[in-house]
């Protein structure tokens, strides 16, 4: 059985970007070679942000996410980012990351793939996550960067 992992928005964006060439071509390097390896999974969350993001990346970035597995956005997932949010785990302005989070952990996903360094993956944010979730008895996933799930580089 396939590990699976949920593609945040920046992991898709950074497959277009033309400002971090080396984020960009490992992205790339990375989903064209190896996210075959794993169950992959967006949420509509993904989609809408997409959607806002103007031409000509936009209709690139709905093309790449187009084959993928479209989790369900379930009123738990929501309960669960409320949480993050009334914990001051998530400021909430940054909603949208608690329910990425969210998605993740209420359908068991091993891995959040994101380069949101700022809220997402960085030691302090996953250790709250982790003390949070097992608390609550939600399933923890591990929030990684595509770095981090590059075979060979």
């Amino acid at each position: 059985m396939k590990q699976s992992l949920y593609l945040e928005t920046s992991v898709i964006g950074a497959y277009l970007d033309n400002g971090d060439s080396f984020r960009r071509d490992l992205t790339i390097r990375w989903w064209e070679h190896e996210l075959s390896e794993y169950r992959a999974c967006i949420s509509p969350l993904v989609e809408r942000e997409l959607e806002r993001i103007p031409e000509p990346h936009r209709t690139g970035y709905l093309k790449l996410i187009k084959p993928i597995e479209q989790l369900e956005l379930i009123e738990e997932a929501a309960i669960l980012a409320e949480g993050y949010i009334s914990r001051a785990i998530f400021h909430r302005k940054y909603l949208a990351d608690a329910l990425h989070v969210a998605l993740a952990s209420v359908h068991k996903i091993d891995y959040l793939v994101t380069w949101n360094f700022g809220h997402l993956a960085n030691v302090r944010k996953q250790a709250r996550i982790r003390l949070f979730n097992t608390a609550a008895g939600f399933f923890v996933p591990v929030i990684v960067t595509p770095e981090f799930l590059v075979h060979t580089v």
